[in-house]
């Protein structure tokens, strides 16, 4: 099994109820693709973080294996979700990926 962490931050221009909308976007979106992606065991993204966290969102998945995350990152549905919800309002990055 593979976990693939990100972690972002929206871009500056995004407060109030634009950013929760785009992350209540972004939520729906990365987790109605269960069931849809071969490969991948679960998906979640969590957007109440602590007052400690400095990042605005993170996505926490699992997939069967490495195979199936390579195959996460090129498929349709995934790159649709990533293209017209997540890329266009993100500021930073961060990705963690291992075996589990």
């Amino acid at each position: 099994m593979v976990r693939h962490v990100i972690v972002w931050t929206l871009k500056e221009e995004f407060v109030g109820d634009e950013k929760a909308k785009i992350i209540a976007e972004i939520k729906e979106g990365l987790e109605a693709l269960k069931g849809v992606i071969p490969g991948l065991v679960e998906i979640k993204v969590n957007t109440i973080g602590l007052a400690s966290s400095n990042s605005d969102l993170m996505l926490d998945s699992l997939f069967e294996n490495e195979d199936a995350l390579k195959g996460y990152s090129v498929h349709p549905a995934h790159v649709s979700v990533a293209d017209g919800k997540v890329r266009p309002f993100i500021k930073t990055r961060s990705c963690f990926d291992y075996e589990v």
